[in-house]
């Protein structure tokens, strides 16, 4: 089978990674340090399925264009990827649904937004209603930074138009949980679970980012744990989105929070996570190219995916200033000495080349992601690949998986 990938990020390469180990794979943009990258528009390929890795494209309709020509995707259409353009929208589904979340509510002018903080304890978070690339959050016990972020959001000045309207929700505790399900439109199957650290410093420091690390399997994730999830979350909202006639066959992505009173569901994203995506997928050991297929003509089938007993950690090599004026533009040394670490996979998210050479060209450079029988030897694999990569000014967070939660 031949699949094109759609994206040009480190979950791109992961993608097009584990289905090249049964099929033939071309990327579009893809990076020049992704292999099989063309610059070929997608609606001008040759495949016989297309896998669309970021949200941008599916929320502005891609899945559809291309179903429209005959085509097989793996990806929802624009209304079912409305979940992740629209924060608020996602949260009236998921009430709906009957799925357990914050409490919240949504707003468009600043008085009543910050009326709606009052009622709020001592943590308070701030979404943008639409797409700001995983940075439109604020996560606070501070007030006024709060308040800040309700007037910068709102006025346009910090996301434009996509935070005119901001959701703000109640601040919830515990350990998080990533998982993604593989949706035909009547049904899921569940993944392995990861879990992923979104602040950028070590113990769980500075602003939030799209993502800094991750691990895979997580200790609180037990099958019955999954199975309540995509139960009592998963499979009522595949139901929600029926009723409002919507054929949702894509991934969603479910991440919760494991709360004093009970799992919660924090936001459904509408494509595999980043970087999820890089420590789920190498443990896989089952077809997925047949898996996303089938769950793209509409029939899982009973299809189940299987993994490896092993673990896999992935860390983040981020550029200098990320996330909010990363610098880009500088060489990147150590490539073929890490991928030659023993099961190590290094994947490229924001790579250009100049002159022949693989240069920055984003926030999040690399992911690199290593295996072992256990969390401990993946962890201690990724680290001393990362430690052979080099670029002036690259960062990257020293704890990611050190204490797995359990």
């Amino acid at each position: 089978m031949r699949v094109c990938v759609v994206g040009s990020g480190g979950r791109e390469h992961a993608l097009a990674h584990v289905l090249g180990r049964h099929h033939e794979v071309v990327v579009t943009p893809g990076n020049p340090g992704i292999p099989g990258s063309v610059d070929t528009p997608p609606t001008e390929i040759d495949a016989d399925l297309f896998v669309i890795g970021p949200e941008a494209p599916l929320v502005d309709g891609l899945a559809d264009r291309l179903r429209a020509a005959g085509r097989l995707v793996f990806g929802p259409g624009a209304d079912g990827a409305r979940l992740e353009g629209s924060k608020a929208w996602m949260k009236e589904v998921l009430v709906e649904a009957g799925v357990s979340t914050a409490a919240h509510g949504t707003f468009s002018d600043e008085a009543t937004a910050l009326a709606f903080l009052d009622t709020m304890d001592d943590l308070f978070v701030v979404k943008t209603d639409g797409l700001a690339a995983g940075k439109g959050v604020v996560v606070t016990t501070d007030r006024a930074e709060a308040v800040d972020a309700v007037r910068s959001y709102l006025s346009g000045d910090a996301f434009g138009d996509a935070g005119r309207t901001l959701v703000i929700e109640e601040g919830l505790t515990g350990p998080e949980l990533s998982v993604l399900a593989i949706c035909d439109g009547h049904d899921a199957v569940a993944l392995a679970p990861a879990q992923d650290f979104k602040r950028l410093g070590d113990g769980d420091a500075g602003p939030n980012t799209g993502g800094m690390g991750a691990y895979s399997p997580v200790p609180l994730a037990t099958g019955a744990v999954v199975d309540d999830l995509m139960d009592t979350a998963v499979r009522p909202t595949l139901t929600a989105l029926r009723a409002r006639g919507i054929d949702y066959r894509g991934v969603l992505y479910c991440g919760l929070m494991y709360t004093p009173t009970g799992p919660r569901v924090l936001e459904y994203n509408v494509r595999f996570g980043d970087p999820e995506t890089q420590v789920v997928l190498p443990r896989l050991t089952s077809d997925l190219g047949s898996l996303l297929a089938a769950a793209a003509a509409g029939d899982l089938g009973g299809i189940a995916p299987t993994f490896d007993d092993g673990a896999a950690v992935t860390v983040v090599c981020a550029s200098e200033d990320y996330p909010l004026a990363p610098r880009t533009g500088d060489p990147i040394d150590g490539l073929a000495e890490a991928g030659a670490v023993d099961g190590v996979s290094v994947f490229a998210a924001g790579v250009g080349q100049r002159d022949g050479r693989l240069v920055t060209a984003g926030g999040r450079v690399l992911t690199v992601t290593g295996q072992g029988p256990g969390v401990d030897e993946a962890r201690r694999r990724a680290y001393q690949a990362v430690s052979l990569i080099s670029w002036p000014g690259m960062q990257y967070r020293t704890d990611i998986a050190a204490e797995p939660t359990g």
